[in-house]
């Protein structure tokens, strides 16, 4: 276990002087997400190590440079899950990273989001202090939780020093059932399943064929799996469609056409088909759907925003335009002024998320 903590700092602050920009960067696995990466790298691999496991405590403190495949591994030993199944999208991805980026994996609608499970931070701020937010347990904030902003702020805020996490027992029995059913046809099943007390705790569709896994206790798991029929996945087969689901390595994903743009559509579970030029994969529900099209920006957007939801350009884009959904103006000063107070200098991956920010 290495603490780089006091070296941090006085890096920070040189840059900081001299208004250097930091490329805050762990593995490198999650660069293609945003706007262009620039400045130095700033390699946070060297702080690593689990600070503190509690497995009757569900709760786990870990350096941000430690590799999210070693603490995944640490906490299935001990029968435990980061429950909301973050991706990795390569072998280096480090926690840090996986909390900047602030993505989910396929549980994420039942388990719930990255963010619902940070219970604290410790953070180096753009003026070289620690600052440290939250705790490890859930009641602990007062006031404004900048624990769970921290989440999803692709390093723009400050470099992650430590962060601690809630996790959950693995499910005792799991199957995975498959349906040959049309999108809408599964997006009405979807929210009509989701009303019942089943124990569903992921689902995708793609090209005519509904997935839904089921997980919980060896009762609950085969009562749901006889109701709702459908054709039974062996084991193996699962697993590799929920991996290939969660890090993209489906052929959904791999075999975009030339020009095509990846977006990451968030909708209400119940909203109806987009109807959008390209081809279309759907999680959570129907609350995530995946779009490889190149249909122009200003299309997509508006046909989301008119079923309630937002976009973001997710692989294949146009890097220096609006990645992420523009912010109303209110919102986006309330994204100015806590960069403004957490980074004065503007040094940490200046533009990641939207110009100046």
């Amino acid at each position: 276990m290495s603490d780089l903590t006091e070296q941090w700092r006085e890096q920070v602050r040189a840059a900081a002087a001299a208004a250097t920009a930091l490329q805050v960067r762990g593995g490198g696995t999650k660069e293609f997400y945003g706007r262009t990466p620039v400045g130095e790298v700033f390699d946070t691999r060297g702080h690593a190590g689990v600070v503190s496991y509690e497995p009757t405590e569900l709760v786990v403190t870990v350096r941000a440079g430690t590799p999210l495949a070693e603490l995944e591994a640490q906490v299935a030993g001990s029968g435990q899950m980061l429950a909301f199944e973050p991706p990795h999208f390569g072998a280096g991805a480090t926690v840090g990273g996986c909390v900047a980026a602030g993505l989910s994996g396929p549980r994420r609608a039942t388990a719930g989001a990255l963010r619902d499970f940070v219970l604290g931070v410790r953070i180096l701020d753009g003026r070289g202090e620690v600052l440290s937010f939250g705790g490890q347990v859930m009641k602990n904030v007062a006031g404004y939780d900048v624990s769970r902003a921290i989440a999803g702020s692709l390093g723009t805020l400050g470099v992650i020093l430590d962060v601690s996490l809630k996790v959950l027992p693995r499910p005792l029995a799991e199957t995975t059932l498959r349906f040959a059913i049309g999108e809408k046809d599964a997006i009405d099943r979807l929210n009509d399943w989701g009303g019942q007390p089943l124990p569903v705790s992921a689902s995708t569709w793609a090209d005519g064929a509904l997935h839904l896994r089921l997980s919980g206790a060896e009762a609950a798991v085969r009562a749901a799996e006889r109701k709702l029929g459908g054709d039974v996945l062996a084991d193996d087969a699962a697993a590799a469609l929920w991996q290939d689901i969660r890090e993209q390595t489906d052929a959904f994903f791999a075999d975009a056409a030339p020009g095509e743009v990846l977006w990451r559509l968030s909708l209400p579970s119940s909203a109806a088909p987009v109807k959008l030029p390209g081809k279309q994969l759907f999680e959570w529900g129907g609350a995530l759907r995946w779009l490889c099209s190149d249909a122009p920006a200003a299309t997509i957007r508006e046909r989301v925003a008119a079923l309630g939801g937002h976009a973001t350009a997710f692989r294949s884009f146009d890097r220096p335009g609006d990645v992420f959904q523009p912010l109303p103006t209110p919102v986006m000063a309330i994204q100015r002024r806590l960069k403004q107070a957490f980074d004065p200098a503007g040094i940490f991956n200046p533009g990641r998320l939207y110009d100046g920010i």
